[in-house]
């Protein structure tokens, strides 16, 4: 009796802590931080990449999130000659969130963002043009809260469509559109969120 009595006192104090992560008034604190580097054996060649775009949002009613993440992206590639091409861009991407409405840890939920960029361009360090990234996306995810506090997200892509725009100085601008649906569940996105 003392083992069912504990039980259900955990899983309502889970469930009590799912449902205060997400009312009203609250915010959520999240984000990104990514780096990747390739070298190529018996060559110089190399690429280096990073991006980081802190996350914040606010629940502005029970279950329903909107904010923003605010970050900065830099690349660079070195050709086995030695000439650098870098790529820097500042991120904006808004979004709005909205979670079931279910009791329990676990709550799905649904994301629109609307990610942007604006960047340079330089081949060793003289800029050489403009960049611009404007996109739309519909995510589906699930939310797992461990603690009051912490929320474990799984999340796909899935509806997407991206604008790239290239303008090289004197030259025409050039406009790259993808779009697609990838809602693979064996690569999904895994992050932590902090709701306050």
């Amino acid at each position: 009796m003392k083992k069912l009595l504990l039980t259900l006192t955990a899983v309502s104090a889970l469930s009590l802590a799912a449902n205060a992560q997400t009312s009203k008034g609250t915010f959520l604190v999240g984000g990104s931080v990514s780096y990747e580097g390739t070298t190529i054996k018996d060559s110089d060649a190399k690429n280096n990449s990073f991006a980081i775009v802190p996350q914040l949002g606010y629940f502005v009613a029970d279950n329903i999130a909107v904010g923003t993440g605010i970050g900065y992206n830099w690349a660079e590639t070195e050709s086995d000659a030695g000439v650098k091409n870098t790529n820097n861009a500042f991120q904006l991407a808004p979004f709005g969130r909205i979670y079931s409405q279910n009791d329990g840890p676990v709550k799905f939920y649904g994301q629109l963002s609307v990610p942007m960029s604006w960047g340079t361009t330089k081949v060793d360090g003289d800029k050489t043009g403009t960049t611009a990234k404007y996109g739309v996306e519909l995510a589906p995810g699930l939310a797992f809260f461990p603690t009051s506090n912490i929320g474990i997200d799984f999340r796909v892509k899935g509806l997407y469509f991206n604008s790239n725009n290239t303008e090289p100085t004197g030259g025409e601008k050039t406009t790259v559109s993808t779009y697609g649906l990838n809602a693979s569940s064996l690569t999904p996105t895994v992050g932590v969120t902090f709701h306050f």
